[in-house]
């Protein structure tokens, strides 16, 4: 692993984080994660959030890179925009969330935000401490106590900051030591992302 990026995961847990002021981000979904960042935005009004526009058949994690070069090729991005790439674990072969990753490696405004099992498990962790050991149908069951009528939608009013930042604060403790690429057990990295808007 490149050692800037090492530099930068330790940087995260130690140092004050500087808010970003627009961040460009391409999801595997095609309306959980959609919803969710567009209720980022909506939340705050110090960071701009774009969610990158793509086929909702396009969910691969390589369809999700595609989609993020081809945004970042027409949009016009600023030196000091940031671009995530926001991805669920799944089964996806291992050699497909690498190439990923090592995109991210190449400049320092990249970013991949993985959720494992999927991105349910970092919805989960704005109600309670989530255990480590949740497998894509449970993870789905144990949030539909806190949110009966999920059905890949945010529930307007369900989420707000308080919940955000515990999810925030519990995403965080549970990768401790900060993972290198992805989360390879339970967990997510997409606080990385949320707590730059939320802060």
């Amino acid at each position: 692993m490149p050692r800037h990026r090492k530099q930068r995961n330790i940087d995260h847990m130690s140092r004050p984080l500087k808010r970003v002021i627009h961040i460009h981000i391409a999801v595997e979904g095609a309306k959980t994660e959609v919803e969710y960042f567009k209720l980022l935005n909506h939340l705050q009004e110090s960071t701009k959030i774009t969610v990158v526009k793509k086929k909702a058949s396009a969910s691969s994690p390589v369809d999700v890179l595609g989609a993020m070069k081809k945004h970042m090729r027409n949009a016009g991005l600023s030196p000091s925009d940031e671009v995530w790439l926001v991805v669920d674990r799944d089964s996806w072969p291992e050699n497909n969330l690498n190439q990923l990753y090592q995109w991210t490696q190449a400049a320092e405004q990249r970013g991949l935000a993985l959720s494992n099992p999927n991105f349910e498990y970092w919805l989960l962790l704005h109600f309670e401490d989530a255990v480590s050991s949740l497998t894509g149908p449970r993870c789905l069951s144990q949030l539909k106590k806190h949110l009966p009528k999920y059905d890949k939608g945010i529930p307007r009013g369900k989420i707000g900051l308080p919940q955000i930042r515990c999810a925030i604060e519990r995403a965080r403790r549970q990768d401790t030591p900060p993972c290198q690429d992805w989360p390879r057990r339970t967990g997510t990295t997409v606080y990385l992302i949320v707590q730059k808007v939320i802060l």
